[in-house]
């Protein structure tokens, strides 16, 4: 595998244009990206308040921040070692915007040694806020955050680099879905339930088939990288189907807990996102080999996320307050 080196960084003169700090770092933390970490937590918070437990809003808004810290450090992380991997080193307007890394690092904006350094800082914090709520909460709250954290790190840290391994888009479900959503249940409930496990299924798969679509852009560049991911491994093809897939089973999961009343009625609002997905998968099939063209695609998807989990979260606050 090829490592980055000091002779391939940009020149002086490519660096003499650069946009402002606060510019490079707000594009290294990619921010867009961190809403399908808030609103699983605020979801399973909701949850735990229209079931009837006693809400605290200062733990509610301990988790969300500690969940935001976490994936601004996996955020920052993942650049880093993507890039010292080679995998992310397209730049400007040869680059989907969504889909690989920032860019800040190819384009010499920012060093590395900083950004994980930032990312320390980040994962420091939110390993402070799990040392409270499980103080405060109960060891559960230990064993969410800390498989949380260690997935986030352990994601393309060696040697575990699951992310590399195809078992990444696996790691992202169970995250961005039953972790996030049952640990933030559990801190405002002090139990668990199958009501918010199920829900979590929404996030989870919704995040599964964010990560497809984003891969897909990034299928020569990941397999010259050596990070084999399951579009890099299976192809364009089979990553098109396995995103399909995902979203089939998340509405699948809203229609029928909705209708069965497994889960509130209301969740049902989350199929108002249908058109945004059926843009996604339009798009995807039309340019399935044209990573840049891809682009509105990978952004409908991230609309779609936020519509169907923003969606769930208002069924369960409506709930609450009828019920």
């Amino acid at each position: 595998m090829r490592l980055r080196t000091e002779s391939s960084l940009p020149s002086a003169a490519a660096r003499k244009s650069k946009p402002p700090a606060w510019v490079a770092w707000r594009r290294a933390l990619r921010l867009y990206f961190v809403l399908p970490s808030v609103f699983p937590a605020l979801l399973g918070g909701v949850m735990a308040w229209a079931a009837g437990h006693p809400f605290n809003p200062f733990h509610f808004v301990l988790v969300a921040a500690g969940v935001t810290f976490n994936h601004l450090g996996l955020n920052l992380v993942d650049d880093v070692l993507d890039f010292r991997h080679t995998v992310d080193l397209q730049t400007g307007e040869e680059k989907n915007f969504f889909a690989g890394g920032s860019g800040v690092l190819p384009e010499g904006l920012l060093k590395d040694t900083d950004m994980l350094r930032v990312a320390g800082a980040f994962f420091a914090a939110t390993a402070l806020i799990g040392a409270y709520l499980t103080w405060a909460c109960g060891w559960p709250v230990l064993a969410f955050g800390l498989f949380g954290m260690a997935s986030s790190i352990f994601y393309t840290v060696p040697p575990v680099r699951f992310g590399y391994r195809g078992v990444g888009e696996l790691g992202l479900f169970v995250n961005f879905g039953p972790i996030i959503v049952l640990g933030a249940y559990f801190v405002q409930a002090q139990t668990l339930a199958s009501e918010p496990f199920i829900a979590s299924l929404v996030p989870g798969l919704l995040m599964w088939s964010m990560i497809i679509i984003n891969e897909i852009p990034d299928y020569e560049a990941d397999r010259r990288g050596g990070k084999w991911n399951l579009v890099a491994r299976f192809g364009r093809q089979t990553g098109a189907r396995l995103f399909g897939a995902g979203l089939a089973a998340a509405y699948a999961i809203l229609i029928v807990a909705g209708a069965t009343r497994r889960l509130s009625p209301f969740i049902l609002l989350g199929l108002l996102s249908l058109p945004l997905a059926a843009k996604s998968l339009i798009v995807l099939r039309r340019h399935l080999n044209d990573p840049l063209a891809l682009a509105p695609a990978n952004l409908a998807m991230i609309q779609v996320h936020y519509l169907t989990v923003g969606a769930l979260i208002v069924a369960y606050l409506i709930e609450g307050f009828l019920f």
